[in-house]
C-alpha cells in the first residue's frame, strides 16, 4: 500500500482523518483539567501530550484549530494560567473517550462523563481521582502553528502526583506498565501499554551487531 501527496489529498475528509491519526502510532491518552475563572470545571481528552525537556520541565500539547468551535479548554488556561494533565488508565478509558463531546461551558464533564474530580490545597485547576499519574502545570508558552491554525500549549510542572502502587524504576523513571495507562491510536481506537525491554544507554561500544561492537573497541581502546 502506497499513498501519494495528491492521493492522501483526495481521500475523503474522514478517511483522511483516521489515516493520518494512525501513522503516526501510539499516543499516550491523557486528560488535561481546566477551571475557569468562573468556577466552570472543564475535562478534555488528548493524544498529542509531549515531553520537552526536564530543566526547566516542561510538556506541551497541541490544541486543534478553533474553526467556530469553543475551545474551553484553552480558554480556561488563558484566564487561570494553569491546567492539569492525567493518564487514561484502562478503568476509565471509555468515560474519558467521551470528554471529546462538545458540552456547553457550564456543563462539566466530569459530572456528564461520570469522573471524580480531585483537588490539592493552594491549587486551582482539577486532577482526575482516579488517574495514577496527575501533573499540575502552570502556562508557560503558546505556540502558534500558522500553517494549520493549531496551536502548541507549553506548560511548566509544577506538581507530579504518583500513585502509590507504581513502582519507580531505574531512578526515577515510573513503571508505566502498573500504571494501568492506555494509549490511542487513529481516532477512537485505544491500547494497553506493556513493557517488552529495558535496554542499556546508547553507547558505541554497545551496539547491536558483534563485530561493530568488536571496531569500535579497538578504535577507541575499550
Amino acid at each position: 500500500m502506497h499513498y501519494t501527496e495528491s492521493e492522501i489529498k483526495d481521500l475523503n475528509r474522514i478517511k483522511r482523518l483516521r489515516l493520518m491519526n494512525s501513522i503516526t502510532g501510539i499516543k499516550s491518552a491523557n486528560l488535561i483539567g481546566t477551571l475557569s475563572e468562573t468556577g466552570n470545571t472543564n475535562l478534555a481528552i488528548f493524544s498529542s501530550v509531549v515531553h520537552l525537556g526536564s530543566d526547566p520541565a516542561l510538556i506541551g500539547f497541541v490544541m486543534r484549530p478553533n474553526n467556530n468551535v469553543k475551545r474551553d479548554t484553552l480558554n480556561n488556561i488563558l484566564e487561570t494560567k494553569h491546567f492539569t494533565i492525567n493518564h487514561v488508565n484502562s478503568n476509565f478509558v471509555e468515560k474519558a473517550h467521551y470528554t471529546s463531546l462538545n458540552f456547553n461551558q457550564d456543563q462539566s464533564e466530569f459530572d456528564y462523563c461520570n469522573l471524580e474530580s480531585f483537588y490539592i490545597d493552594n491549587y486551582l485547576p482539577p486532577f482526575v481521582k482516579g488517574s495514577k499519574v496527575k501533573i499540575g502545570l502552570k502556562l508557560h508558552e503558546i505556540i502558534p502553528i500558522k500553517s494549520n491554525g493549531c496551536k502548541f500549549i507549553i506548560g511548566e510542572v509544577e506538581h507530579v502526583l504518583i500513585d502509590d502502587s507504581i513502582d519507580l524504576i531505574t531512578e526515577g523513571s515510573i513503571n508505566l506498565e502498573n500504571s494501568n495507562s492506555v494509549g490511542v491510536g487513529g481516532l477512537n481506537s485505544y491500547y494497553s501499554m506493556n513493557k517488552i525491554a529495558e535496554l542499556p544507554f546508547p553507547r558505541l561500544s554497545t551496539t547491536p551487531a558483534s563485530e561493530m561492537n568488536e571496531f569500535w573497541k579497538k578504535k577507541f581502546d575499550i
